[in-house]
């Protein structure tokens, strides 16, 4: 199978013309024509309906335009893989991560990446919103918990955990056997009126009051630490003001908060894509995830 005419056959489809795809590609009209005969003769079908002024797809023309997408795609990524192996990391790598990560670490992490690959630019986008890696062009993405995915594939570089927490001089309230204590609360737009708070697997639940609705988990941490209230917030982003006595755990709600790294496919990673990956990692050797006080 001739994978120039099969790359020709896409052309010509998606410019909906020879012409067209002649201008658009700088290959000849002919050359097109004679690549897509060629190709039609090899399968024994017809791909493309030719009229005097426009042409169609066939319905196998269609089918083959439809399921020829990944698969060269995956050859264009090989062919690309195979020649960056020879090289260092290098070029830009765009990646996706969430809000309060890049607050936090993804400044400091960029900056030591940088430092081990100076040929490697950093273009990062900050959103809390779940990226298309294909669509959208990136590279990698860190996300929070990742459902399963048929297309991306990654590691889990780190964990961490949300707490209840508040400042000392909010008393932890005691838990009464069929009463829910309410609790003056700083809580995000993404709380529910009415949700309750459940930590120390079910041993203390809480109704918060909410106190300040704000969008930002550092603008929450300060306003906690300020004794507005109680809140949900990670322990990672608290650790050191727990240590130094300016806020008291209640407890930890559910399981533990997975950080991964992902990226589109584990065959054909780039140099640049592979060193990220290992250097976030390595970030993170004892798995738990902390932010530098």
């Amino acid at each position: 199978m001739d994978l120039n005419a099969l790359e020709d056959f896409q052309l010509v489809a998606a410019h909906g013309g020879f012409g067209r795809a002649s201008r658009a590609s700088g290959r000849s009209k002919a050359t097109l024509s004679r690549r897509v005969a060629d190709l039609e003769d090899s399968l024994g079908i017809r791909l493309i309906e030719r009229g005097e002024r426009s042409l169609g797809l066939t319905e196998a023309g269609q089918i083959l335009l439809a399921r020829l997408e990944g698969p060269m795609r995956e050859v264009a990524d090989a062919i690309a893989a195979a020649r960056d192996g020879l090289e260092a990391p290098r070029g830009r790598l765009r990646v996706a991560a969430p809000l309060l990560f890049s607050q936090v670490a993804l400044g400091r992490l960029a900056a030591a990446f940088q430092a081990l690959y100076p040929q490697v630019q950093i273009e990062a986008v900050s959103e809390d919103r779940v990226a298309d890696l294909v669509e959208e062009h990136f590279d990698v993405a860190i996300r929070i918990n990742p459902r399963k995915d048929s297309v991306l594939v990654g590691r889990c570089f780190a964990k961490d955990r949300l707490l209840l927490a508040a400042a000392p001089a909010i008393e932890m309230p005691k838990r009464r056997k069929g009463d829910t204590p309410r609790v003056p609360a700083v809580v995000t737009p993404s709380y529910r009126d009415g949700e309750l708070w459940s930590v120390q697997g079910g041993q203390l639940v809480v109704e918060p009051q909410p106190v300040l609705r704000l969008s930002s988990l550092l603008t929450v941490r300060d306003a906690v630490t300020a004794g507005a209230g109680a809140a949900m917030l990670p322990q990672s982003l608290i650790g050191h003001l727990l240590d130094k006595g300016e806020l008291v755990a209640w407890g930890a709600a559910g399981d533990e908060v997975e950080l991964w790294v992902l990226h589109t496919s584990r065959r054909l990673q780039s140099p640049k894509v592979r060193a990220f990956v290992e250097f976030i990692c390595g970030c993170y050797p004892s798995g738990v995830f902390f932010v530098d006080a």
